[in-house]
């Protein structure tokens, strides 16, 4: 059964997926409360999309800390201070250190625009079609201590054509990402998540073996 779990969601930009949390929030097909929205940058567009939602939001500036975990060990107070039980990281724009990840062991998510541990890092898209990969998407894992290393949740697959550029793709993702948060989150507070090692088991789970994907299709 679901229950209403309390998130707090970091940011560094504009902050679409949070907004795609509030949307899904407020439709009904997410069940979660957020906390509050913790942005590093004051300038931080997602401040506002909090704003117009009533949803409390604070600016922690790494720049006032002497080092990352310095600030990590902040960031971890105020957020429990809030009651955040889940954190979701939506275009937080810093690699957290031991001090963050501990605190918030397989309770902190995060999403990657790329079928994970395909292209980690920066520049996901650029280097997807440069490769010339036919299939593209988008990861949320769990956050370890290694960059884009953690234990997979969900992910959706996006075509990629050879005519597409950085711009064409990296939006042909995003949209399948403001899909998958919301669901991932859900799948939490429903308790039909289970870590094992590098696994993630989804309880219930509904196994559809013939199911592909083929880019170029066998006809056409």
């Amino acid at each position: 059964m679901a229950r209403k779990v309390p998130i707090g969601v970091l940011i560094s930009g504009s902050g679409t997926n949070l907004q795609a949390i509030i949307d899904a929030i407020e439709a009904n097909k997410l069940d979660a409360t957020i906390q509050l929205v913790l942005s590093n940058r004051a300038d931080a567009y997602g401040l506002m999309r909090a704003k117009n939602h009533g949803i409390p939001a604070e600016v922690l500036d790494h720049k006032n800390f002497t080092s990352r975990e310095a600030f990590d060990a902040a960031a971890v107070e105020t957020l429990k201070s809030r009651g955040v039980e889940l954190v979701i990281l939506a275009g937080f724009m810093r690699l957290l250190s031991p001090v963050f990840v501990k605190a918030f062991s397989n309770r902190m998510m995060n999403i990657h625009p790329s079928l994970l541990p395909s292209f980690p890092g920066l520049h996901v898209q650029r280097r997807a079609v440069e490769h010339g990969v036919r299939f593209s998407g988008c990861t949320v894992h769990f956050v370890n201590e290694d960059c884009d290393e953690g234990p997979i949740i969900i992910q959706a697959v996006v075509p990629v054509f050879p005519e597409d550029t950085e711009e064409t793709l990296a939006a042909r993702i995003l949209t399948q990402e403001h899909r998958i948060y919301p669901r991932a989150i859900q799948l939490y507070s429903e308790g039909r998540l289970r870590v094992e090692g590098r696994k993630v088991f989804v309880d219930g789970l509904t196994k559809e073996e013939t199911q592909a994907l083929l880019q170029p299709p066998l006809e056409g």
